[in-house]
């Protein structure tokens, strides 16, 4: 074990989720060995026997790794000098960060609201739409924007939202990737708010058709509708460009920021909006509002982690890491597993690997761990594992990755056969790139 690691009993750390955190959560540790996270830096994390795995998980928020020494220096000067605001005067940590954040941000988007998470980011959005008349809100079937009241009325998935009725009325969902269906909608729905994602993450890295970001900005003028960018996935660089949105050149009246913008170090999220759409927050700065949001500590890790993105180079970094790992994962497994994969997509450092079946992915997850590497599945798309290393992943962990990964699809393959005659791997649909 690697010196300055903390003794620590994964017994007692079981003990503790199942008396005071979460039975589930508990049994869902027992499937894999009741592992302990205790330590990481880089692409990698350590667990409580000292044994190291490449994070390719953490649901996409390590663009920069863990423990980034810039961001973690800006942080650790911050909560020596000013951790918590009084709220009452003005914080310069907050307006740097909101200066950084708009200055990446597509053209146009100038406001900044931050925020402790996606979900309350997708709430600020809501809030903000309803403060200009708009009631009617339309999502994406697939989509994912949180599990709080209002972004699980958007979230599309019955297992989440069943226990929870009535949620937030008047909410629509239309195909996702299919702009005349979300035209259709907009022409019988007055006073609408369009929520969605550029490529949808949770549902198993679904990369629309060319053009349908531009259609969807279309409609909603065409319509008066607002239109909600959820970048919190995929922003800051994750696609292997800064935004979704400057895959096509658009620019939504509202953007939704998180994940990445936390450097990897503390959590932070944001909305952020044109000067028309924000106004109402603009106006009235009492009517949203958040105790803890926009922290001092929380606002110098956002202005680290966008600087750091800058200057290292990293959304360049995130694209040609991301097509090399994507070309090489895709002709693995054609070549170990072909019966088992259905595709290999993705754009940048968001890519999936879609499985046959949901048993097969599990297998493979655990497969993986055992070989040293961490990955997600899906929550809307169980079948489906994504991987989302850190830009920062040099040659060899890269090297690191891929033979593990070769290995573990090998042993699977092992326990799951091929069927005499039957090859389910599209190598067309495997070659196609964002």
């Amino acid at each position: 074990m690697s010196e300055g690691f903390e003794a620590v009993d994964p017994d007692a750390v079981a003990r503790g989720y199942r008396r005071h955190i979460s039975r589930g959560r508990a049994r869902l540790a027992e499937v894999t060995g009741g592992l302990v996270e205790v330590a990481s830096k880089g692409v990698h994390v350590w667990d409580a026997s000292g044994r190291r795995y490449i994070d390719c998980g953490g649901y996409g928020v390590f663009i920069l790794g863990h423990q980034h020494p810039k961001v973690v220096q800006a942080v650790a000067a911050q909560l020596r000098r000013h951790a918590l605001a009084t709220r009452i005067l003005l914080d310069p940590v907050t307006a740097r960060a909101a200066e950084a954040l708009a200055g990446v941000a597509p053209a146009g988007l100038e406001y900044v609201h931050f925020v402790n998470s996606g979900a309350e980011a997708t709430e600020a959005a809501i809030k903000l739409a309803r403060a200009h008349g708009k009631r009617h809100l339309i999502s994406t079937a697939g989509g994912y924007h949180g599990k709080t009241m209002g972004a699980l009325s958007l979230t599309a998935r019955e297992l989440y939202q069943a226990p929870f009725r009535p949620l937030v009325p008047d909410v629509q969902h239309v195909p996702y990737g299919d702009a005349d269906a979300l035209e259709r909608a907009l022409a019988d729905t007055p006073d609408a708010c369009v929520v969605l994602e550029p490529v949808q993450g949770e549902n198993g890295v679904v990369i629309p058709p060319p053009g349908y970001l531009t259609a969807v900005l279309r409609a909603c003028r065409q319509h008066g509708a607002l239109f909600v960018l959820d970048e919190v996935q995929t922003g800051l660089g994750r696609l292997g460009s800064w935004w979704g949105a400057d895959r096509e050149r658009v620019t939504p009246d509202i953007m939704l920021v998180g994940k990445n913008l936390s450097g990897g170090v503390i959590p932070v999220a944001a909305m952020v909006a044109t000067p028309e759409a924000y106004a109402p927050f603009s106006r009235d700065p009492f009517i949203h509002t958040s105790t803890f949001a926009g922290s001092p500590i929380a606002c110098a890790a956002a202005a680290a982690a966008v600087e750091t993105i800058a200057s290292e180079g990293l959304v360049g970094r995130a694209d040609r890491i991301g097509t090399r790992l994507r070309d090489e994962l895709s002709a693995m497994l054609r070549e170990v597993c072909p019966h088992l994969v259905q595709e290999v997509r993705g754009a940048g450092l968001l890519i999936a690997v879609e499985l046959v079946d949901e048993g097969v992915a599990g297998d493979l997850v655990m497969e993986l761990m055992d070989h040293g590497v961490l990955v997600n599945h899906s929550l809307n798309a169980h079948r489906v594992l994504r991987f989302t290393p850190p830009a920062v992943i040099g040659r060899n962990d890269l090297t690191a990755l891929l033979d593990a990964v070769h290995r573990a699809a090998q042993a699977v393959a092992t326990r799951h056969p091929e069927p005499p005659a039957v090859n389910q791997f599209r190598p067309e649909l495997a070659e196609r790139t964002a």
